[in-house]
């Protein structure tokens, strides 16, 4: 974990504007030795002004659009506020961005909160506010808006910090004066964008006041603050099992939040780097290895000694400092020579025919015999997908055949089956393992984003276009897999487009006239009925047929022969990650009896409740959520009105309950068994005196 480092200990404890200060002295005065020693600058470094805007530029620009979008100066702001349902839903989906930054990066800048009178503001990369920290001085939550749930996009509520900061994709200062609308005029707003581990922005961090404060002060704070949470963000995603190198021109700066930042492999591939590690180095690092950057070789940095920072020369001519953080869990393996590139595997007698219908899931392809493949530990085995159902086992024996050919997937289910979880398992079963398997969820990406994120862009293609461009989700794929999840939410404009891609192989960025051949396998899901999608005019009947090759329908939890086995399997697997109690049979036969209409990511986080709450005791009922039950009781009153008129009928359980325990003479069990309930909801029910039985 990054930590502050010990000469700005003082500062902490005293005044967060004064750790700013310090550290943007620091990073300035880090920046011009770069520049002396002749370091690699990206183009999208601050000191290259030929290729940015200046401020004024983006107020300038940002005035335009509002007034593109029919606001005048009185407008009144319009937040859209978000239901409460909906921002507890936003608020669950964002849970990592939210505990990162309030966990593990505000308390360091605690101060701010208390000898200034500002707010710190967290939103989305749609511009819903999702939490704020901070008593402002500018009147109530209604007055200034900066509430949870309230979006502040430049099209409803005018030039201002947050909105200005996502359209741009880069950090904003906006002046009192400098907002559009005059009713925001009374406060001063500074924004960084936050982008993950993937390059993908996913949110904002805002800084807002009215008072008078030092705002360069503000600014380099709140700019701090994003790359703490993205720093944050990466260790959280990789600490466990990857190396992390953080890198720095000067030796006391390397547990600075500015420091570059590499996540590699066992193998010394590059799987993650954050902004400043890019900027730093002037190159698309991605899946490169380690010793086409630094001088040294991946067995080097295993074996020296963590807590001892390195230098090196980067790319044959400037000079780092380097700091190796070793996995969080040291990961055991056997070296296996066979591994290498150029191992050739020793000739065999031609293999006796087998028919493929009887051939187990074990045996692997051709394709597979010559090529050994280590899965990844969060990958399940084909063997292992099923356990018992004969019909998901023919599909995935249909689907793991037709991965080695240049047929598409299409994968019908509910939501929560374990599309991507199959999906998953067909990649590192197939030829392609050694290549990425690219998800992307169709319907999380917005509308106005999805072209530019699966074909890719030039560099000022569009307004908040990123300096450098991007490669696009279909090219990243190239010789992998790509998996276009939820396909039936995708504009018709992005189906003509992904079409050709289809038809051609060949992927045109936007705002470019260059074409890059494409080889991808192609595996679509959704939870529609695309041929009704079809019919309506929402989906474009050429393009389904581009890409329902292969049609395949995965059961939901509720349908399977084997439920009783799966989830066993599940349980006994996240056992592994986290030591928990054995199932019981009742246990078992409890689960079994659950409608899951959340299917296999419900039952997941049920019997991850299940096992935080019973602590390593023996797993019973009361220790599942409640909202396990609701849908139990659903199917226990439904049966009860259908055979058993005799407990009455559409009897409400709040006189069902107390009335059984009343002819029982307490007894829980029996109350429960009779109204075709959990004990839980006995106990909610039946106010219950401690030592009832």
């Amino acid at each position: 974990m990054f930590t502050v480092p010990h000469y700005n200990e003082h500062f902490v404890h005293s005044s967060g504007v004064c750790l700013a200060v310090l550290e943007l002295e620091m990073q300035d005065e880090e920046e011009q030795q770069q520049k002396t020693a002749g370091a690699p600058v990206g183009i999208d470094a601050e000191c290259d002004t030929s290729l940015t805007q200046t401020h004024k530029d983006r107020i300038q620009a940002s005035w335009y659009r509002c007034e593109q979008f029919g606001l005048d100066h009185s407008s009144r702001p319009d937040f859209a506020t978000l239901p409460k349902g909906t921002l507890s839903d936003l608020m669950d989906q964002h849970r990592s961005l939210l505990e990162t930054t309030e966990n593990e990066v505000l308390p360091y800048y605690e101060n701010i909160l208390s000898n200034s009178a500002c707010m710190i503001v967290l939103a989305d990369r749609q511009g819903h506010v999702l939490n704020t920290w901070g008593q402002p001085r500018f009147g109530s939550a209604e007055e200034h808006g900066l509430i949870g749930g309230n979006q502040w996009t430049e099209m409803g509520v005018g030039t201002n910090a947050i909105g200005t900061a996502l359209i741009t994709g880069e950090a904003i200062q906006v002046g009192r004066d400098e907002h559009f609308l005059r009713a925001n005029r009374f406060m001063v707003g500074s924004a960084s964008p936050i982008y993950n581990a993937k390059n993908d922005l996913v949110g904002v961090l805002d800084i807002s006041s009215d008072a008078y404060l030092p705002q360069d002060h503000t600014f380099g704070m709140v700019k701090l603050m994003s790359l703490s949470v993205e720093n944050r963000l990466i260790f959280s995603a990789f600490q466990q099992e990857h190396f992390i190198l953080s890198f720095n021109t000067n030796v006391v700066s390397l547990d600075s939040h500015w420091s570059g930042i590499l996540v590699l492999d066992e193998n010394g591939t590059i799987v993650s780097a954050n902004r400043r590690a890019e900027v730093v180095l002037a190159r698309d690092l991605a899946l490169l290895n380690i010793n086409q950057i630094f001088d040294i070789e991946m067995r080097e940095i295993k074996h020296h000694p963590f807590s001892l920072p390195m230098k090196l020369i980067a790319m044959g001519r400037y000079q780092f400092y380097v700091k190796v953080i070793p996995p969080v869990q040291q990961i055991m393996r056997v070296p296996d020579f066979r591994q290498r590139a150029d191992y050739v595997a020793p000739s065999q007698a031609e293999p006796m025919v087998i028919n493929e219908e009887t051939l187990p899931i074990e045996k692997m392809s051709k394709v597979e015999n010559t090529v050994l493949i280590n899965i990844p530990d969060n990958v399940i085995p084909l063997a292992e997908l099923q356990h018992g159902d004969e019909r998901v086992e023919r599909l995935v024996r249909q689907s793991h055949k037709i991965m080695e050919k240049d047929i598409p997937i299409l994968i019908h289910g509910e939501t929560g089956a374990g599309k991507e979880i199959f999906v998953r398992s067909l990649h590192y079963h197939s030829s392609r393992a050694k290549e990425m398997l690219v998800a992307v969820n169709c319907a999380a990406i917005p509308a106005e984003l999805v072209e530019s994120e699966l074909f890719g862009y030039e560099k000022g293609a569009f307004t908040g276009a990123q300096n450098r461009g991007s490669i696009g989700l279909i090219r990243r794929a190239h010789r992998g897999t790509l998996f276009l999840d939820e396909i039936g939410e995708m504009p018709m404009a992005v189906q003509s487009r992904l079409l050709r891609v289809l038809q051609e192989r060949v992927v045109t960025p936007l705002g470019s006239t260059d074409v890059y051949p494409v080889d991808i396998k192609l595996i679509s899901a959704t939870n529609r009925t695309l041929k009704e999608e079809v019919k309506e005019g929402r989906f474009r009947q050429d393009l389904y047929y581009r890409i329902s090759g292969l049609n395949i329908e995965l059961p939901a939890l509720r349908e399977r022969s084997d439920k009783a086995e799966l989830i066993q399997y599940l349980h006994n697997r996240l056992r592994k990650e986290e030591p928990g109690p054995a199932l019981s049979q009742a246990m078992v036969n409890l689960l079994v009896k659950h409608p899951w209409p959340g299917n296999m990511r419900q039952l997941a986080h049920v019997l991850k409740v299940g096992m935080a709450m019973a602590d390593e005791e023996v797993l019973e009922d009361w220790h599942l959520p409640d909202d396990f039950f609701d849908d139990l009781d659903a199917i226990g009153q439904s049966a009860m009105a259908e055979s058993s008129p005799t407990t009455g009928q559409n009897e409400p359980l709040e006189r069902l309950i107390p009335r059984l325990l009343s002819e029982f003479k307490g007894n829980v069990s029996q109350t429960a068994k009779t109204a075709g309930v959990s004990r839980n909801t006995v106990y909610k029910y039946g106010k219950l005196k401690d030592g009832s039985e």
